[in-house]
Order: structure tokens, then sequence, then C-alpha cells
């Protein structure tokens, strides 16, 4: 007999005894829709659900009568449990519930946040352009912001005053007698936002042709403040890119090589042991002298990037190999092979998803170090190069201690170097902490 999609058919003898104890007695086939079943259960458990929602509600209003506490504060109080809350909730909400509770990791989320912003916006951000130069304020120290100016609000800084002393070293004091006021979202120097859009609004700048420099100049008159901002983007993108794209070798690379086994696991862990045993620095400095000089920025940017993708993909590989050498013989895994998948869907449907969020916490702790290896070449002279400006490129003004002595103002990239890490690292740790929801 046919059996409708939704329907098992199981037999029963009469008076309730199995068809083996009813000796030679006729069995009774009884069909039973599971379809049918399962949404009887699903009525059940929505009527349990509003009894008890019912139940709290009259409770709620007993002990409203008798104490004569505010309805907001009793309904903080007792709070009725939603639906969605009283099944299981999800890994990832169990993963997102924990990690708000981490404030470290919350205020890391919020700093990256924050500097990607002003990488984005940094145009608009800083007042100058990375050329703009103020030959008669070169190594000029940061000048003093001040809110007020005869009790009312008016931003402002003191123009400084140049003079050199008998050891010709140029000194500047603060000119109350002429004040620089700052006006905010004012016109200056046209710029491309976000590279797509013409404007020429920035965020703010002075009246008057001096500068106004709150992290002070460089050796060429350059503001600092805007030199900073700007090149967050080339620091920041690069090791943007250079995870994305260490993400995309090192995952297929550890998928594949946790999943299959054998002669390939064996072939991959080879290559990844061979180029850690390579030290970095002396690995970078012979890739980063293979790039031609006559290339253009562009070309220069996405070799450095590219380089540093190579060598950094190693660690998220061996990572997922050990992650997917515990789940290949999960048992949905084995349902998908009984059920036909081939070995690429097994890999890209299932494993993929499952091992994503410990992908995420790996790439995010691998953003610091990404960072730190662009500002290690470009610091060294084997990276980026002017007129391109990253942090490295800054921090190449700052690498000797005279200039950090007389020049403290100078290693203000390092500064914001620093704290970008810390925030990366505070995040990483705390996705790292969230991804075992299930550990204290």
């Amino acid at each position: 007999m046919s059996r409708k999609k939704g329907e098992d058919r199981i037999t029963e003898s009469p008076g309730g005894t199995s068809a083996g104890d009813a000796a030679g007695g006729e069995q009774t086939p009884v069909t039973i829709n599971t379809e049918e079943l399962y949404r009887l259960y699903q009525q059940l458990d929505q009527q349990a659900l509003l009894e008890v929602e019912e139940e709290m509600e009259r409770s709620k209003a007993a002990t409203l009568e008798v104490s004569g506490v505010a309805p907001a504060e009793l309904e903080r109080r007792t709070r009725l449990v939603k639906p969605d809350r009283i099944y299981a909730a999800s890994q990832w909400q169990l993963m997102w519930r924990k990690f708000i509770r981490n404030r470290m990791a919350m205020i890391g989320g919020i700093g990256i946040f924050l500097f990607y912003l002003v990488a984005l916006l940094g145009d608009f951000i800083s007042p100058y352009t990375l050329t703009t130069r103020f030959r008669t304020y070169i190594l000029m120290p940061p000048q003093q912001l001040h809110f007020f100016d005869n009790g009312a609000f008016r931003p402002h800084v003191y123009d400084m005053d140049l003079f050199i002393d008998k050891s010709l070293r140029k000194n500047y004091t603060p000119n109350p007698e002429n004040k620089l006021y700052i006006r905010f979202f004012a016109k200056g120097v046209p710029y491309k936002l976000m590279g797509l859009f013409d404007a020429d609004v920035h965020l703010f700048l002075v009246e008057g042709k001096s500068p106004v420099a709150i992290m002070g100049t460089d050796h060429q008159g350059r503001d600092m403040f805007s030199r900073i901002v700007l090149g967050s983007q080339i620091s920041l993108t690069i090791g943007l890119i250079g995870v994305l794209l260490s993400l995309i070798f090192g995952a297929v690379l550890g998928l594949v090589s946790g999943y299959f086994g054998g002669l390939v696991d064996e072939l991959i862990q080879r290559v990844i042991e061979l180029i850690r045993s390579i030290p970095s620095i002396p690995l970078w400095m012979a890739l980063s002298a293979a790039i031609p000089t006559e290339w253009n920025e562009l070309q220069t940017y996405f070799a450095i990037t590219l380089i540093l993708s190579l060598i950094g993909w190693t660690w998220l590989a061996r990572q997922l190999r050990g992650t997917v050498l515990s789940l290949r013989n999960e048992d949905f895994v084995l349902a998908a092979r009984l059920a036909g998948a081939s070995d690429g869907w097994i890999i890209f449907k299932h494993l993929l998803p499952a091992t994503f969020g410990h992908i995420i916490v790996v790439s995010t702790l691998a953003m610091p170090s990404m960072i730190l290896s662009e500002t290690a070449l470009s610091y060294l002279g084997l990276g980026l190069r002017p007129p391109i400006t990253s942090w490295g490129v800054l921090l190449q003004e700052a690498q000797n201690l005279s200039a950090i002595a007389l020049y403290p103002w100078l290693f203000i990239p390092a500064v914001v170097l620093a704290v970008n890490i810390l925030a990366f690292s505070y995040l990483g740790d705390g996705l790292r902490d969230a991804v075992d929801p299930y550990t204290i």
C-alpha cells in the first residue's frame, strides 16, 4: 500500500497488546499524520504559554492592589518572559550575550569603529592635505586649544611667534594677542570625499593664513594631525585587505587540509612549516626588495598588501585544520555524505559555516600583527615610501633619540598605533571568549 508524505504507518493489535502477544490475532493498521501531530504539539505549547502569561498578569494585578507599587516598577521587577526567550537560544545569540558582558571588548569594538570612521571621513576631518606646508612654522609644537573667550564659547588657538636661540634651535612662544578662532564646517582645499564625491568642506579651520596644528608640525611644516588622520587610511586598509586575502588563503587551505587528510594534509602542512620557519623580517625584506622602484603608489600599495597576506595565512590555516579534524566525523557531516553531497558542498556548505565564528576571532587577532608588519616595513624603509603616507612612514621622522627628545610630538603616531593595537586586542579577546559561550 502506498503511503502519503508526512504519514507513518504502524500496527497495533486489539486490546492494546502487541502483534507478537496476540497469537494469531488480526493486526489493525493505524495511520498517524506526523505533520498534524507536530501542529498539535505547537498548539499545546502556545496554550501553556498563554496560561503562564495570564497567571502572571493576575499575580501582578493582585500585587498592585495590595502593595501599591507603581506599574512601571512592578513591570521591571516581574518582567514577563517573552516567547522566544522560553525556547533555547541559538549559538549566535549566546555568543552575542556573552560578548556584550565583556566591557573591555565593547570598548575595543567601539574604538575600532571610531578608527575606521575617522579613516573613512579623513579628508573631511583633517583641516589640511598631505602636501600643505607652512614654511614659517617648521617643527612647531602643538598649539593649546582654548574654548572660551571673554566668557563666551569661542574655540581658538594662539598664534606662535618664532625666535632662534644661541644654539640655532627654533623656539616658538604663544602670542595671546593674536587669537586664531576656529570655524567649524568651513570651506578649504577641495578633495574627494571617500574618493568619490567632490567636496571642499572641512570639519574645522582657522581664520587667517596661520595654521592650526593641535599636534604640531613636522620637518617640512606639515600638520601632524592631518597626516595622522590621512595616514590611517593606508595603515588600516592595508591591514584589512591583507587579512581578507589571508582569510581566503588560510580558510580554503585549512579546510581542505583538515577535511581530506592524508597526502593533501601532509603537503599543505609542510608548506606551512616551511613558511613559518623563515624569520619574518628577512622574508619581508627579501620580498619588498623585489618590488620595482618605478612602480607607482597604487602598485606598491597592493604589492605590500599581497606580501603580508602571503605570509600571514599560515596561522589561520593551522587553526582551521585542527577545528575541521574534530568536525569531519560529526553526525551532520556523515549525514551529508550519506545524502550524496560532494566534498566541495560539505566543505563550503557545512564545515565553513561551522567554523565561521572561529574564523572571525582569528582574523580579528591577526589585524594588529598585519598593521604592525606594514608599520615595521615602512619604518625600515622597505615598505611604503613617500609620498604615500602611513603611520609607519610618519614614524621614520622619529627614528633617533634626539628627535624624540627635542620634538616629542613627532612620536604621536606611535601612541595612536598603540591605542589601535590595544583596541584590536581587546576586541579579539572578547570574541575569542564569546565563541565558547558555555565557559565561565
